[in-house]
């Protein structure tokens, strides 16, 4: 591999030290050579800029960590440095809640305690 298949250092960014994805900062290349956690990883698709990218093998089941929160569970196996969306992933969403206006409970997206 040459010097020039090699993309900028910066092309992936980790949002928290425990997370197993990192974000594409731009659009990223099949065959584009990126670092992650300073391992050189040749990319086998197309990641469009903001999606997720495997910083390490996972399973099916593995649940994925961005921003250091669970935010779904893998369905097929993945690689690293291969693409994590939809196709792979399934969402883990938990109910939102917000602190009620009493300051000590929380009420659910339907205001209900």
């Amino acid at each position: 591999m040459t010097a020039a298949a090699f993309t900028d250092s910066s092309a992936v960014l980790l949002m928290a030290p425990e997370d197993n994805c990192v974000i594409a900062r731009t659009a990223l290349a099949c065959g584009a050579c990126i670092l992650i956690d300073g391992a050189p990883v040749v990319l086998a698709q197309d990641i469009a800029i903001g999606h997720k990218v495997a910083r390490m093998a996972l399973a099916v089941g593995d649940k994925v960590l961005r921003y250091g929160a669970i935010i779904g569970s893998v369905t097929q196996p993945i690689g690293i440095g291969e693409h994590i969306h939809t196709h792979n992933l399934a969402s883990d969403y938990i109910p939102t809640f917000t602190l009620g206006q009493d300051g000590h409970h929380f009420l659910d997206k339907e205001g209900a305690k």
